[in-house]
This record gives structure tokens, C-alpha cells and sequence, in this order.
């Protein structure tokens, strides 16, 4: 790839540019009917990794739909599962996500350049012609790369979430006309605290120093070290992820810098349309659990707040701090936190209640059971229904499996959703408050036309619409069922009542016939 020169200001932090030289959204703007936020991007050269992960997918949508003037998006991608970069940008770009964007403008994909890159890798493994042409002309950096999963090796973890935001950073400080970077966190970096302001708040440890000592150790000793590392955290990404915002702060004085603190992200809100979303993570897993008739039981506070936000959210007020950041260059670095239970709570209880109606309407196709869950907060009750609904229905079901000559796998099912459900279970059982003063402030910077287009407003969230709208891109999305089927699989949950029905009288008779026996003999 040639280094081609771009034209544009200097950044002010960098280059010592005046401050007069940022357009204000008075100059920007003439009235309050146009976008002050596309004005913006219109011309610039965006940076984005962890493009082609669920909130990556939905910031680049959004950019190119709602800013069709934005020049290039450049996106750091690597190579996986024996695909080129290339081919999985390509086929990120088929994805039904794109739609609306493929209408608008068939030739999109000409905007969109993958970097190749690797965040285990020094460097982050971006070739120096690549490294150039970043340097000359990207203006905004959206760092949205991370691991997620909750107990992710602590070594892996933080090469992922801290070490490779360090070395972006490093790139980010060769850029010549940088201009904002928008560094996406977590609302629960800080969860051991109960009330969280929108501040970054001192790291559990130092950053430089526990990566020098991990170097040396084997993985054995890291894993065994690493509950007491954590501390009062409950895993290793909430821990990173704190740690990675010490590091962002770090560089305040040399480059204009927002922090994105989103709760729980699930499927989008509004856009591109009701209900998107294409993974199993969090919540969603959950659902589709609930739906199939396999998660009857969970342990939770149903008086606890569900903090979920819509994805179309987060990125909504990611790319308006992306603006705001620019434009207005804070002196220091600031917090945005992206939460709706302390704006417009909704609890498990309710999701609960609205989930399981919501598949009872719209059920999935070859469910193992009807749709059913009680959440319960008390230990033992819990173990009592994983006994009951889903250990002894396995059993039955792998029993039958066996005698019919086949692979009996419910067991494993139940096993692996036993752990998913145990990893979440922090999160679900407790409640946390969150400050949100610069989340509205940066909403009053907003034209009406803005906060329209990049609308991140909550309090207009219907919760109820929201779940079955959930519920059925969960169906369409992830699972690749056509609604079309709907009868089809009501008359298989109109079955399933019959059969399970049967085994458990049987059980019951095989149960009484036993201690029938029993007595008999004694």
C-alpha cells in the first residue's frame, strides 16, 4: 500500500494548532435542521478496530449510512479461521446488517480498507507502508478491539485489552492529523464500587509493572495468582478493562481522548432496524436458552436491575463523543457512562416475564421443552430446580438417546449453560448507580436533527417492545429461522406438552411401582 499524503489540520494537542482552527457547530451548521455531527465526518479518515465484532459491525453501518460523506474507513482486521483479511471484510459487508447502506449507495464497500494487524503482536503486526499511511491520514481512531469473555486468561486478557491499546495509542501519537480517540470500556470497569462517576478512577495496580512481572511467570502461576490479583472484581476482562482505561488516561496531554463506558450490550434499539444482533454473548444466549426450553432456572435478584443497552445506542453516543471530542478538544479526558438503569430501569423480573411471553408468541423451532424460567436469588431453591428442570430432563432425554443408538449430549448442553449462567450471575444479582452528567451535556450540544439521527436518548426506550423485539432477531439473526415456520413451531410446543406429560407420569408410575415393590419385599 503506497503512503499517500493527506491534507488537514493539525491536531492540537500534537502540533500545537490554535484552538480557532476547529470549526465551531456554529460554522459548522446555519440552522438547527442540519447535522452539525455528519458535517463533521464528511471528508475524514476513521480508524476502527474490532470492526468485524457485533458493536465494531454496527459503528461502521452507521458511519456510512448516516455519514455518506465520511472519506475512508480503515479497519484493522486479521486473518482467522483460514480466511484472508480481505474475504472476512467481504463477507462482513454481505451481512443483512448493510442493507439499508447497499441501497443508499451500492459502491460503499469502496470506502472501507482493511489494515492487516494482530493485537498479540508487537506492533500490533501493521506493516510499515501500512503504519505510514495511517500516520498521514487518519483523523478519528475508534479503538472497540477486545476480548469479552469473562474468564479469559488473565496473561491473554491483558494483552488484548491493555498491552494492545498501549501500542494503538503509540500509533495514535505518530498521527499527523488525528484529531479524536474514542476508547470503548465498560460500565462495570469499576463494578467493586457501588457508585460509579463518569471519572477514572485510580487502577488496582499498576499497569507497567504487572506486565513486567507476568512476563516472567507460566501460565500456571499467573492462573493461580490471579483471584488474588483481582481482588473484589469478579473476573479478568472487568479487571483489564479497568486497567486499559488508567493507560488511555495516561496520554490525555498529548491526544484529545473519550472514554465509552457501555452497561450490558444487547440487539439494536432503532437502527439499522429493530432487533439486530448476530452472537450468542450475554444476554442473548440466555434468551435463545429460554426459548429452546433449556435455561428453566436462574439465579438472580428479580428486584435487581437489568442495566442492558441497545447497541444502535452505545454507537449513537460513541460517534457523537467522537464529535464532540474533536471539535471541542476537553482538557481532559472524558467518561461517558453508557447505562439505562438509573434513566429508565427495567429489572429481571420483568425480562424474565416479557422473554418467556415473547417465545410463547413467537416460538423457536425445535425447542426441547416449552418455554419456562424462574429466576430465583436463593441458592439452594436454585440448585433445586437445576435438579429438577434440567439435570433429570437430561438425563431422560440421553437415556433415551443411548437406547436409540445415538450420541447422548443434553448432559453437555446443560454443563456449558451451567457455566455460562454462573459467569453472569454476578451481574444479575445486584445493583449499581451510575453518574451520567457529561452523557447529558453532550446531548444539549446536540442540534434537534442530531439527536434525532444519532439518538441515544433512553428515556424514550419502550422496554416491552424492546425485549420481543430481542426475542424475534434472536429467531431471524442468530438462529436463521424464517417466521414463516411460526405455526409449524407452535404445533411442535403443542407436542412437546404431550410428550413431557407421558415421561413424567411414567417416572411417576416407575416410582410408585418401585416403592410398591419395596414394600412388598420388606
Amino acid at each position: 500500500m503506497e503512503t499517500e499524503s493527506c491534507e488537514g489540520p493539525e491536531p492540537s494537542r500534537l502540533g500545537e494548532q490554535e484552538a480557532d482552527a476547529h470549526p465551531r457547530p456554529a460554522d459548522v451548521c446555519g440552522g438547527a435542521a442540519c447535522s452539525r455531527m455528519a458535517e463533521y465526518y464528511a471528508g475524514k479518515s476513521v480508524l476502527i478496530t474490532g470492526a468485524t465484532g457485533f458493536m465494531g459491525k454496527v459503528l461502521v453501518e452507521k458511519l456510512l449510512r448516516s455519514c455518506p460523506e465520511v472519506k475512508a474507513l480503515y479497519l484493522l482486521v486479521r486473518p482467522k479461521a483460514g480466511q484472508s483479511m480481505q474475504q472476512r471484510v467481504s463477507e462482513m459487508m454481505t451481512c443483512k446488517l448493510f442493507d439499508r447502506v447497499r441501497e443508499d449507495d451500492p459502491d460503499f464497500h469502496r470506502k472501507i480498507i482493511p489494515i492487516s494487524s494482530e493485537l498479540t503482536q508487537p506492533g500490533l503486526a501493521i506493516s510499515p507502508q501500512d503504519g505510514e499511511k495511517l500516520a498521514s491520514c487518519i483523523n478519528i481512531v475508534f479503538h472497540c478491539a477486545a476480548t469479552i469473555r469473562f474468564d479469559e486468561p488473565l496473561k491473554h486478557a491483558l494483552q488484548l485489552n491493555v498491552i494492545a491499546t498501549q501500542q494503538l495509542l503509540s500509533l495514535a501519537k505518530q498521527m499527523h492529523h488525528l484529531e479524536a480517540f474514542i476508547h470503548i470500556s465498560t460500565a462495570y470497569a469499576n463494578c467493586n464500587r457501588k457508585h460509579i462517576d463518569e471519572v477514572i478512577y485510580p487502577p488496582p495496580v499498576e499497569p507497567r509493572k504487572l506486565i513486567e512481572s507476568l512476563e516472567w511467570m507460566d501460565d500456571g502461576i499467573v492462573r493461580d495468582i490471579t483471584p488474588r490479583l483481582i481482588g473484589d472484581r469478579p473476573n479478568t476482562y472487568t479487571y483489564t478493562k479497568a486497567l486499559a482505561e488508567f493507560v488511555v488516561q495516561q496520554e490525555q496531554d498529548q491526544l484529545n481522548i473519550a472514554i465509552i463506558r457501555p452497561s450490558i450490550v444487547g440487539a439494536s434499539w432503532q437502527e439499522p432496524f429493530p432487533g439486530w444482533i448476530d452472537n450468542f454473548n450475554g444476554p442473548s444466549g440466555v434468551f435463545i436458552a429460554a426459548g429452546k426450553g433449556i435455561l428453566r432456572t436462574m439465579r438472580a435478584n428479580n428486584d435487581a436491575v437489568a442495566d442492558l443497552i441497545p447497541v444502535d445506542v452505545v454507537i449513537n453516543l460513541t460517534l457523537a463523543a467522537g464529535w464532540y471530542t474533536a471539535v471541542h478538544r476537553p482538557k481532559s479526558a472524558l467518561v461517558y457512562n453508557c447505562t439505562t438503569g438509573g434513566i429508565n430501569p427495567f429489572h429481571w423480573g420483568e425480562i424474565e416475564h416479557h422473554v418467556i411471553s415473547s417465545f410463547k408468541r413467537n416460538p423457536l423451532e425445535q425447542a426441547f421443552r416449552r418455554p419456562n424460567a424462574n429466576i430465583t436469588s436463593n441458592y439452594l431453591i436454585n440448585q433445586y430446580w437445576i435438579l429438577v428442570s434440567h439435570k433429570f430432563p437430561a438425563f431422560i432425554y440421553d437415556l433415551f438417546l443411548r437406547l436409540s443408538g445415538q450420541k447422548p449430549q443434553m448432559m453437555r448442553i446443560f454443563n456449558r449453560l451451567h457455566k455460562a449462567i454462573g459467569l453472569l450471575e454476578y451481574f444479575s444479582s445486584q445493583d449499581w448507580e451510575w453518574n451520567s452528567e457529561n452523557l447529558n451535556m453532550l446531548m444539549s450540544q446536540m442540534t434537534p436533527e442530531d439527536r434525532k439521527t444519532f439518538n441515544f436518548d433512553v428515556r424514550q426506550l419502550n422496554w416491552p417492545e424492546y425485549i420481543e423485539n430481542y426475542c424475534i432477531g434472536t429467531k431471524k439473526y442468530v438462529l436463521n429461522e424464517d417466521m414463516s415456520d411460526i405455526p409449524a413451531a407452535r404445533q411442535h410446543l403443542r407436542k412437546l406438552r404431550n410428550i413431557w406429560y407421558f415421561v413424567v407420569s411414567l417416572c411417576f408410575k416407575f416410582l410408585s411401582y418401585f416403592r410398591a415393590s419395596s414394600t412388598l419385599t420388606n
